[in-house]
């Protein structure tokens, strides 16, 4: 009987490593694995252009070491607070990574925020408009549970951040009411519908998916780009 406990104690401890190394190589082979156009494994990786795009705002140097892509929508709440880690990572690589942001508007006000957003691009208030909007959030996004505010609402809103920001308010109406950018947002999201991304923040460094979201694990990928 003794024997018999042996053995199967040992048959056990062999699954169980069995398991371990089996997931470990699985979830390697995922976060390795390019990204295919449609979806499926056997077709080459994504064109490069469906992750950056030359009008695709940037923060650090074009020819950096690594390159981090985020698709966001400035309504996420998870994208808020993600933000500035983000930030700190990249200061930490300074002028070894850059960071390209593309729209993925998946809530009620995300449009006209990403369109705000461009317009402070314009004026060279990208990244404080940005910054602002994440701030904000909870005045201006619809809240869970709650009807989205009234269009009217958002408008005064957004002019009252435009003014924070030092914008020129009658460019930035002109944006809004004319729904200027809204092709180069659209075309951002049919990119994100391509990849396959269905939800934000998404992340990708070299062209490489972040396959777990979490701080921990955009450090570790962006570390072995680093270390090629």
């Amino acid at each position: 009987m003794r024997k018999e406990i042996i053995i199967l104690a040992a048959v056990i401890l062999a699954a169980i490593v069995a398991f371990v190394v089996g997931s470990n190589y699985y979830r390697s082979s995922i976060q390795n694995q390019p990204v295919a156009t449609n979806g499926n494994s056997n077709k080459a990786a994504i064109n490069a252009e469906a992750l950056v795009r030359p009008d695709s705002p940037t923060l650090g140097p074009a020819d950096a070491k690594v390159t981090l892509v985020e698709f966001y929508d400035p309504e996420c709440e998870a994208c808020a607070a993600f933000g500035p880690i983000v930030k700190k990572i990249l200061n930490e690589n300074e002028g070894k990574a850059r960071l390209v942001m593309r729209y993925l508007p998946l809530h009620p006000n995300s449009m006209k925020a990403a369109i705000f957003t461009e317009a402070a691009g314009e004026q060279g208030k990208y990244w404080q408009a940005q910054e602002l909007l994440f701030q904000k959030q909870t005045e201006w996004g619809q809240k869970h549970g709650q009807p989205a505010a009234a269009p009217s609402d958002i408008d005064a809103l957004f002019e009252k951040y435009a003014m924070t920001l030092g914008m020129d308010l009658q460019k930035m109406k002109t944006a809004m009411t004319q729904n200027q950018y809204s092709a180069k947002i659209e075309r951002d999201k049919k990119d994100a519908q391509g990849l396959g991304i269905r939800q934000t923040p998404t992340f990708f460094v070299n062209g490489r998916p972040l396959a777990r979201f979490g701080e921990p694990e955009l450090r570790s990928l962006i570390a072995e780009e680093m270390a090629k």
